[in-house]
C-alpha cells in the first residue's frame, strides 16, 4: 500500500493549492493550468465522497482517507507525466492530513502522515477565506472557516513548506500567482 502513496519523479515544477473548503482552489487550478497551457490535478476526495454522498448518503469516515490519499497520488503521478512545464495540484496528501486532524480529534494515519510529509512540492498557494461560501453535499463548516484555514497555515509553518497567501478577487489571485511560478519556471531554466 505504501507504494500507491509515492509521488514518482517527474520533470515538472509542481504547485500545490492549500486551504479550506470554498476558498477557489479549484477555480484557480483551472486558470492556472490555462494560464500554462498544461494540466492540473482535481481533488479526488471530492470524486470520491461525492460518490459516497450519493450511494449511501454518508460523510467522510477516518477509513476513507487512505483510499482518498492514494486516488490523490495516483492522479498526480498520471498527470505529472503530461507537462514537463508545471503541474498544478489542487490538493495534496499534506491536506488530508490537515483535514484528518482537524476533523478526527488530532489523529491521522502514520502511513498517510509518513506520505504527506515525505512528497515535496515547490510552492504552496495559501487561499485566504475572503471568497464568499458556496454550499454543497460535501462543504460542512461555514461558521468555521478561520479556524481551518488557522490550521492550514500553522501546518505549513510547522513542516517548513514554502508558500504564499492568496487573498483577493480573481484576477489578484491570479496575477499573483503567475508570478510566483514564473519565478520558479525561470529558475528551472
Amino acid at each position: 500500500m505504501e507504494e500507491k502513496l509515492k509521488q514518482e519523479a517527474s520533470n515538472c515544477i509542481k504547485v500545490v493549492l492549500f486551504g479550506p473548503e470554498s476558498t477557489g482552489k479549484t477555480t484557480l487550478s483551472r486558470q492556472l493550468a490555462r494560464y500554462y497551457n498544461s494540466v492540473w490535478t482535481p481533488e479526488y476526495a471530492r470524486e470520491y465522497l461525492q460518490d459516497k454522498w450519493n450511494n449511501e448518503r454518508k460523510t467522510c469516515e477516518p477509513k476513507d482517507l487512505l483510499p482518498i490519499a492514494i486516488g490523490q497520488i495516483k492522479l498526480e503521478n498520471a498527470l505529472a507525466k503530461k507537462t514537463d512545464s508545471v503541474l498544478i495540484c489542487d490538493t495534496d496528501l499534506l491536506e488530508t492530513k490537515v483535514y484528518s486532524e482537524t476533523y478526527y480529534s488530532g489523529i491521522c494515519d502514520p502511513i498517510l502522515e509518513k506520505y504527506a510529509l515525505e512528497n515535496k512540492y515547490d510552492l504552496y498557494f495559501l487561499t485566504y477565506i475572503d471568497t464568499p461560501w458556496e454550499a454543497d453535499d460535501l462543504r460542512d463548516k461555514p461558521e468555521e472557516r478561520l479556524s481551518m484555514f488557522n490550521a492550514f497555515q500553522e501546518t505549513l509553518i510547522k513542516y517548513n513548506r514554502p508558500y504564499v497567501l492568496l487573498k483577493g478577487d480573481k484576477k489578484t489571485r491570479l496575477d499573483m500567482a503567475v508570478k510566483h511560478i514564473d519565478e520558479l519556471l525561470n529558475r528551472k531554466k
